[in-house]
Order: structure tokens, then C-alpha cells, then sequence
């Protein structure tokens, strides 16, 4: 078994959760996405408060390291990291197109979608543009990870060949222009819960992150215009 902080502060929802292996043990949520960093401490806190855990005794720290909100993304990679260095703890990174993925798949799961659906988690971006990815219901990768423009043409060859279920913060964007019988706009929203299903994997592969070295996963590089 494995006791695993899960760290989620990538989008406009920040949620984090302490799980036993699959079994989320407890939860806390903020939809307010100005308040990530007030957020995030006080909720690991209560968290242990309420699992009755002494954070000593989690055995990793797993934070979605992107892409995502650049100041969300180092709220939640800052405090994982500075949790491991503290407990001498590992550090799981989980990409976080991925887990909005995996979290869909879950809950497609329940509702009986077809089993050949694919998952287009996406993350609103400036203006009409998404970071989005392509996953199988293993997760496994049809169109990486990347910064897509969005018009009325997006996706167009992989709908004339399969339903794809969009999902995310940045699908409303494609729902207002796309027309495709074989699109499926998604309103579910992961939380933490769904990096249990990721961390477990990797914690049990030993598929740690470098603490000294980790960095987010911007996908775009942050700019600011300067006077």
C-alpha cells in the first residue's frame, strides 16, 4: 500500500487529497483560482487533520506539474517540493492533460461509453487557443500534448474516424464552432482524486522526480510585455 499527498493547483480548480492507494482518505477543494496560494497550506493541514495522518507518514508527494496555469503550476510544483525536501519524501510529477483524461475516462467508465471513444482533455488558453492532448481509455497518447488554435476544422481527421469525448476548462470554445456528429462535449471535472490513479502508477514504478531539478511543464514559455 501506498499513502500519497495528491497536489493539484493547475487550472481554476485547485483540490488536494491524501489517498491509500486508490482510497481517497480525504479531500479538500477551492473553486476560486486567485486563491490557490492562500489555499493550498491551511487545505493539506486540514487534510491530515481529518485522515488523522501525521504528514511523516506519507510515503510521496505528487503535484500535477503541467500544463496549466503559470502561477498555479508553481504554487503547487513549490509546496510539493518543499513538503519532500522537509519529510524526505519522493516526488511524483503527473502531467496534467493526463489526469483530466483519466479522470473522464473513470467517470465515462461508469456511464457505459463505448470502449473505443477517444479523450481530448483540454486547458483554456489566450484568446482561441487550448493546450490539449489525444488519449486512449489506457491513457496511452494519440496526439501529444501541445498548443492548438482552435477553428471549425479542429480534430477533423480523427472525427471522420472516431468519437472523441472533449473535456476541460477550454472545450466550450470548440463546442461553439465545432460541428461533428462524432464530438462529445464533456462538463466533468477532475479533482484531486484523479492523481491517485496516476501517482499509485508511477510510485509503484519507482518513477520519481528529480527535486533539485524539476521545473513545470509550461508547454508555451511565459512571457510579460515590459513598458
Amino acid at each position: 500500500m501506498a499513502l500519497i499527498l495528491n497536489i493539484d493547483t493547475a487550472t481554476e480548480f485547485a483540490s488536494v487529497c491524501i489517498a491509500n492507494d486508490h482510497h481517497v482518505l480525504a479531500m479538500e477543494k477551492s473553486v476560486d483560482q486567485k486563491s490557490h496560494a492562500s489555499f493550498i497550506q491551511p487545505a493539506i493541514k486540514r487534510l491530515a487533520a481529518t485522515a488523522g495522518i501525521d504528514l511523516s507518514a506519507i510515503d510521496a508527494v505528487a503535484a500535477t506539474a503541467g500544463p496549466g496555469s503559470y502561477t498555479g503550476l508553481r504554487v503547487g510544483l513549490s509546496t510539493a517540493k518543499g513538503l519532500c525536501y522537509a519529510l524526505k519524501k519522493p516526488l511524483i510529477l503527473l502531467n496534467t492533460l493526463e489526469v483530466m483524461a483519466a479522470s473522464v475516462v473513470a467517470h465515462s467508465s461508469a456511464i457505459n461509453v463505448e470502449e473505443k471513444v477517444l479523450y481530448c482533455p483540454m486547458i483554456d488558453a489566450r484568446r482561441m487557443e487550448v493546450f490539449a492532448a489525444v488519449y486512449h481509455k489506457d491513457i496511452s497518447v494519440q496526439v501529444p500534448p501541445c498548443a492548438i488554435i482552435l477553428d471549425g476544422n479542429s480534430f477533423e481527421q480523427l472525427l471522420l474516424r472516431h468519437k472523441i469525448i472533449f473535456s476541460g476548462s477550454g472545450h466550450k470554445k470548440l463546442q461553439n464552432i465545432l460541428s461533428s456528429s462524432n464530438a462529445i462535449f464533456s462538463e466533468h471535472i477532475q479533482d484531486a482524486s484523479a492523481l491517485s490513479l496516476r501517482s499509485l502508477l508511477k510510485f509503484k514504478q519507482n518513477d520519481f522526480a528529480d527535486l533539485a531539478y524539476s521545473e513545470p511543464f509550461y508547454l508555451k514559455e511565459f512571457y510579460t510585455k515590459h513598458s
